[in-house]
């Protein structure tokens, strides 16, 4: 088949190369001047790094590079998908600069994709533009007034050197990891550094007490099924038991060595509620250098707490917030999230790939149950983002080789808006219109390979029980459908209907 691809992130390279080791013919689309999505030069801020450790956080053929530090950095994992891109020859089919402005779908199937360049026509269209591809920026009372005032607001990842805070006043919106991180950076060159946080989040050490990395903790099996699943199977069902008890007792520890290792109470920074509450979003790591800033008096954060509007105060540029207080601020960093808007398809799509809630209907957070030739991939936002994405366009290859058939529309949409409904209510609303699949990682990896009948051995899942899930354990299950899908259309005729029955 003819597959167009837009994005070349980890989702849109990996897909690109899974789908032309089936045998199909791909293009690759990518608005930026270079491979990497996220991790793209015109997208990384100062102190962009990694959260997950340098193993876990690869695609299966291609380990990061020894000599990269335990969190690579965001030129770093660039670096490491463009080798990846030119070890699987990809490079001739990704077309750099090249910004899709229109993908519709045609009669008779199949999509016209529209470039600058003119269009063209696929039969399958890929969307691996990502779910952190438009940052969100909120809107604010008065921001004519601060920008007149000489005030500049900008997300932050359109923060590319400190040279844009030095000696100013900043004020960074959000808690989450990139405003951590961006935080510290900050701090180092600007005047003073403001955080504003509408709500604090918990936060984790890279070594539990001192002494544990937190992947032994956060990024295995065990790690993973001390969250309730939709369903308890095996070994979880022990973690579970009475009510959850063992589970829960684990994850109190967690929180009091941590609370304890960080400080928070004595900086006034413990999170609302329970550390077990990370299920509802997403952990997130606690910045190196970030609750040292504030104990020494380089950053304030400003907690429970939101912009109400920017306001003039003796000439200067302000932001008054919710509680009362105002602060000078020169500059504004929005690390407020990301929107799932996908601009260049046409309104009638969209209104088939979303529900009532506006949450995206995809089976697996792949297949767009009720549009054809269209599938997504990397739109389940995961511990393992890379593996997630990687076996996202296994599942991709499958469905188009014909090797599995998924079940009929009516139970597809069925099982669907079940789990919509689960995640809505589990995380609060904080599901990224159904693309966060956090923490249940491995439990959507196995949902997606089990569809397409390979997976990894018994004792593989049982090593990553305990340890770090490594990416490698993967690296046949691509050989092992192409294997597959060759004997399948090599078959004689009467061996596939002998098969068929």
């Amino acid at each position: 088949m003819k597959i167009a691809i837009v994005g070349a992130g980890f989702a849109g390279l990996s897909s690109a190369k899974v789908l032309r080791q089936l045998g199909h013919d791909v293009t690759v689309y990518e608005k930026a001047p270079d491979v990497g999505g996220v991790w793209s030069a015109t997208r990384r801020y100062p102190g962009l790094k990694t959260q997950n450790n340098k193993g876990t956080y690869a695609l299966s053929d291609l380990p990061m590079p020894a000599a990269y530090p335990e969190a690579p950095s965001g030129a770093q994992v660039q670096a490491y998908l463009q080798r990846y891109a030119e070890m699987f020859g990809l490079m001739p089919f990704v077309r750099l600069d090249t910004e899709v402005t229109l993908a519709e779908p045609t009669e008779g199937g199949g999509w016209d994709v529209t470039t600058p360049e003119g269009t063209e026509h696929y039969d399958h269209l890929v969307l691996a533009s990502g779910i952190f591809s438009s940052p969100f920026v909120p809107e604010f009372e008065g921001r004519e007034t601060f920008e007149r005032l000489g005030g500049e607001i900008m997300p932050s990842g359109d923060l590319h050197s400190l040279d844009q805070v030095r000696g100013k006043h900043a004020l960074i919106v959000g808690y989450g990891k990139s405003a951590c991180d961006v935080t510290v950076e900050v701090a180092k060159a600007a005047e003073s550094t403001h955080v504003v946080a509408r709500e604090l989040l918990w936060k984790m050490p890279r070594r539990v007490g001192n002494a544990v990395n937190y992947k032994y903790l956060m990024l295995t099996r065990m790690g993973e099924g001390l969250f309730r699943y939709r369903t308890v199977l095996g070994a979880e069902r022990v973690l579970h038991a009475r009510g959850s008890a063992l589970a829960s007792r684990m994850l109190g520890t967690v929180e009091t060595v941590s609370s304890r290792q960080l400080n928070l109470d004595r900086l006034g920074l413990r999170p609302a509620g329970q550390f077990s509450d990370i299920a509802r979003s997403t952990v997130s790591l606690a910045s190196e250098g970030f609750f040292e800033g504030v104990r020494d008096g380089a950053i304030t954060v400003h907690r429970d707490t939101t912009i109400t509007r920017f306001v003039e105060r003796d000439g200067l540029p302000c932001a008054e917030l919710a509680d009362g207080s105002v602060v000078r601020a020169d500059i504004v960093l929005a690390a407020t999230g990301w929107t799932q808007d996908i601009p260049f398809l046409p309104a009638a799509v969209m209104d088939r790939l979303l529900d009532e809630n506006g949450d995206f209907l995809l089976y697996r957070q792949i297949h767009p149950i009720q549009v054809a030739d269209l599938s997504f991939a990397g739109y389940n936002s995961s511990f393992f983002s890379p593996l997630s994405a990687e076996m996202s366009a296994v599942w991709i290859g499958s469905f188009l080789g014909g090797h599995h058939t998924p079940p009929s529309t009516e139970q597809m949409l069925h099982e669907t808006r079940e789990r919509l409904t689960w995640m809505r209510e589990r995380t609060e609303g904080k599901h990224a219109r159904g693309t966060n699949i956090i923490p249940f990682s491995m439990h959507n990896v196995d949902e997606v390979l089990s569809d397409v009948g390979l997976d990894v051995s018994s004792l593989v899942k049982a090593k990553q029980w305990l340890l770090p899930v490594n990416p490698s354990d993967y690296r046949q299950i691509t050989p092992r459908l192409a294997a597959r899908i060759a004997d399948r259309e090599q078959a004689p005729a009467g061996r596939l209907r002998e098969a068929a029955r």
